[in-house]
């Protein structure tokens, strides 16, 4: 689920912001003309992209602790109290876990909505300040991936998740890659080479010739 492509409808419809100008595109880089540097200028919703290949390395980086594709656009700047939400289709019902691809110099907490309900708490953000940097400026542009953070269970169909900020904000947010856990399949009951079944023995080796053995009997 990429962050940057929010839902329509502004202001207080499909996001709430601190304020009404986007800090990144057409702010902090004036228009140009090109896409990612115009992408939704006009909206609240602070939006920027990955740079490679510069003088200084911005998100390409020596301090990055992954790789963020080059070009790719995300929700930065962001402020405590501020939303968005994203609409998005379930394929599959089941259990899931997210994993999030971020920048955040101070740590932090988020929380998501399902439908306007409560999908998860509040959860909590690593930080990504790395003191060695000596580029001060770098240290909203050390990428991280979370993995596995708990979601919970998700129902089949069209729904819409708001991303909320909580705490300390000044986070950069890619994507939720959110992941399906699989049921746990049972393990076969170990057997020995006349198909008795064995039972494990407190010290976790299985011995056959335990009266727990359950041997197959000729139907009468």
């Amino acid at each position: 689920m990429q962050c940057a492509y929010y839902d329509q409808g502004g202001e207080g419809v499909a996001y709430h912001d601190a304020d009404a100008k986007n800090q990144g595109s057409g702010g902090l880089y004036p228009a140009d003309g090109t896409y990612l540097i115009q992408f939704r200028m006009d909206e609240g919703v602070d939006t920027s992209y990955t740079k490679f290949h510069r003088e200084v390395p911005i998100d390409d980086n020596p301090y990055n602790l992954v790789v963020p594709p080059e070009n790719q656009l995300y929700v930065g700047w962001t402020e405590p109290g501020e939303w968005f939400k994203v609409t998005v289709n379930v394929v599959r019902a089941g259990t899931y876990t997210m994993d999030l691809l971020y920048t955040c110099n101070r740590g932090g907490t988020i929380s998501l909505e399902l439908d306007g309900k409560k999908l998860t708490g509040p959860l909590e953000i690593v930080s990504t300040k790395n003191d060695a940097d000596p580029v001060a400026w770098r240290q909203w542009r050390h990428w991280n991936l979370m993995k596995e953070m708990p979601v919970g269970p998700l129902s089949k169909g069209k729904h819409v998740l708001t991303i909320h900020i909580l705490t300390n904000g000044n986070m950069n947010v890619v994507y939720f890659d959110f992941k399906r856990r699989q049921p746990r399949r049972a393990r076969p009951a170990p057997m020995n080479a006349r198909g008795d079944l064995l039972c494990p023995t407190e010290s976790g080796r299985v011995r056959a010739n335990l009266v727990c053995a359950i041997r197959s009997r000729p139907m009468r």
